[in-house]
């Protein structure tokens, strides 16, 4: 069922990308306007714009809910155990620690609130 979604999602895609690139800008019916070719338009005189933009309005919407379902999908797919992460502490990390800065000692490792400046 996925790999159906994603074939029709990706047909879908490419028909959007198409139908989008074939429409006219709005600069371009200035000149239909005046009589300018509008005889020799293939969806008549009143031009394509109905149609396009009903077919853009569709794949857009088909497009949006192929999207959802695939997400839904993979969500479903996705398995995550449920356990409790053990408590992180310096200690469990192993990590080396310079005792041997000058100046610090272990007393001074700690920095309370009095002493942030502000």
């Amino acid at each position: 069922m996925e790999k159906f979604i994603l074939i029709f999602h990706f047909l879908v895609a490419v028909s959007l990308i198409g139908i989008v690139l074939i429409q006219q800008g709005k600069g371009a019916e200035a000149g239909a306007s005046f009589g300018a070719g509008a005889s020799q338009t293939v969806f008549g005189s009143g031009g394509g714009w109905n149609f396009f933009s009903r077919m853009t309005a569709v794949l857009a919407t088909i497009f949006f809910v192929t999207s959802v379902s695939l997400a839904v999908i993979a969500k479903n797919k996705t398995v995550v155990d449920d356990f409790s992460m053990p408590a992180m502490d310096a200690s469990s990390l192993d990590l080396p620690i310079e005792t041997d800065l000058p100046g610090l000692t272990s007393d001074d490792s700690a920095v309370t609130e009095s002493e942030i400046p502000e």
